[in-house]
């Protein structure tokens, strides 16, 4: 699974990294929580460029009754994702990179859990495969603007991610990010291809502060290295 994660790259890097068209307000973020807006990268058929957006974490498919079904769609797994009511539309027409410097995972050790934070080994930003939807509301009562919302998609856990948990994102290498923003594939089987666990050769995971466990601390500390317990 992935439920928080980071993103303080400065955003000068951003835009040559990511080939983005117009330089994003951004500022660092040390805790991405579920629910709170993230940034993603994404094309459209009006437009095939490279855009970046802010969407709410936590996918809404355009039939939802309410905005809170997206509180548990955080996540979509590769296993199910082309075929789930809840995705599939997305699948074929909306997807994204969900831009993070790294993202946290926790493990158990005794009655406790530990937090690891997982980034790549020369720190690069990395990209997590990515759907995102637009919902107009109820249809009793329509919002004044569509709410945009997405999720990450996760797969089976590599070498070194797996003691941690036996999820993790699919991270998306650089020589992927065109075929899946590339809104003329529709074929599942074109797509599911990408979406395997990453080389654990590339990953780093280092134990860190307990810190991070609560969604308001949201600064440098939360990486800040600790000996694992």
């Amino acid at each position: 699974m992935c439920g928080r994660f980071t993103l303080h790259t400065p955003v000068d890097k951003l835009v040559k990294q990511f080939w983005l068209n117009t330089i994003p307000k951004l500022g660092p973020r040390y805790n991405i929580a579920p629910t709170q807006l993230v940034p993603i990268v994404r094309s459209t058929n009006n437009n095939p460029s490279r855009q970046l957006a802010f969407v709410r974490w936590g996918l809404v498919p355009s039939w939802a009754k309410a905005a809170s079904i997206g509180n548990r769609m955080i996540n979509a797994r590769q296993e199910t994702v082309a075929e789930k009511p809840s995705f599939r539309i997305a699948f074929k027409r909306q997807r994204c990179l969900v831009i993070a410097d790294g993202y946290y995972e926790w493990k158990r050790t005794g009655k406790e859990k530990q937090p690891y934070y997982i980034r790549l080994s020369d720190n690069r930003t990395m990209a997590f495969a990515g759907l995102w939807e637009s919902w107009n509301g109820p249809a009793h009562l329509p919002l004044d603007k569509p709410l945009e919302s997405c999720t990450i998609i996760t797969t089976a856990a590599n070498a070194l991610t797996r003691p941690i948990h036996d999820r993790m994102p699919v991270i998306l290498p650089p020589d992927h990010w065109d075929a899946w923003l590339n809104l003329t594939l529709l074929d599942p089987k074109s797509l599911l291809p990408l979406l395997q666990p990453y080389n654990s050769d590339d990953l780093v995971a280092d134990p860190v502060s307990r810190y991070v466990n609560s969604p308001s601390h949201d600064d440098a500390a939360c990486i800040a290295l600790q000996q694992e317990t």
